[in-house]
């Protein structure tokens, strides 16, 4: 009894007393937990130039709903090569840009090659054929070239972005390189017997064309490019096929027709 009645008066002096209740300590300002990370949405690149994807656009008319699944991801797909490159793009970031399953994109490719091909198919026809019809009331081969050659200068102009995708798809797929060149050597064997260009062989003077377009489109997209870079490559590519330097420059210097949709 003593003992407890002396710890007692201890405590009402200011003596040791029993523990304070436990105290969470006040969390600090810099400590606070931060807010979940919004969901990431994948980039889209530098939309086309109006005329070009408008004339794309209405080379699409109706379709059934397995070849909208895949026009879905070959879209996606292009937006994801441009955002990232082909070699870094998986099929879970295309089934993610499309809003899909991984598995529904298998459903239509059966691998990540197979649906490259596939987007090197559309922009081969799609672009190639946009330009094809433009010039289709364009009698002169010099012209009909120097046309295509300036419709892809243009577009590294107009979307940097566009550009460099079609150059990178073109790298990991040779069948966009084949589809393009068919239109290249149909005008290349229209400037021979038009007699407007003198050849040594067809397949140097597809080189001789890709090359240049090629390597004008890339500079201009990095915009390293000099003023007139453009017209300048496309007249160098018809003197290179034969055609006076006069003559070839006043060619290049035409006005472009519109574009109009693919057939």
């Amino acid at each position: 009894m003593n003992t407890i009645r002396l710890l007692g008066e201890r405590g009402a002096r200011g003596g040791p007393s029993a523990p304070a209740p436990h105290r969470a300590p006040r969390p600090s300002p810099l400590a606070a937990p931060l807010p979940p990370p919004a969901p990431r949405v994948p980039e889209l690149p530098a939309p086309l130039p109006a005329e070009l994807a408008a004339a794309l656009a209405g080379s699409q008319g109706p379709a059934p709903k397995r070849e909208r699944t895949r026009r879905q991801l070959i879209d996606a797909a292009l937006r994801m090569f441009s955002q990232r490159g082909v070699a870094a793009t998986t099929i879970g970031d295309i089934a993610a840009a499309a809003g899909m399953a991984g598995a529904t994109v298998y459903n239509h490719f059966a691998s990540k090659d197979e649906l490259v091909q596939a987007v090197a198919v559309w922009l081969a026809r799609g672009l190639c054929a946009c330009i094809a019809d433009s010039a289709a009331a364009i009698p002169e081969a010099a012209e009909r070239m120097a046309i295509g050659n300036r419709r892809y200068f243009w577009l590294a102009e107009q979307s940097p972005a566009w550009a460099l995708t079609v150059l990178d798809v073109a790298a990991m797929s040779p069948q966009l390189l084949r589809t393009t060149a068919e239109y290249v050597l149909a005008d290349l064997r229209l400037g021979v017997r038009q007699k407007a260009f003198r050849l040594s062989s067809e397949a140097a003077a597809l080189d001789l064309v890709g090359g240049a377009v090629t390597q004008g489109m890339r500079v201009i997209a990095a915009g390293m490019a000099p003023p007139g870079h453009a017209a300048a490559v496309a007249t160098l590519v018809l003197t290179g096929l034969g055609v006076p330097w006069d003559q070839a420059r006043a060619v290049v210097r035409r006005p472009l027709p519109p574009l109009g949709a693919a057939r």
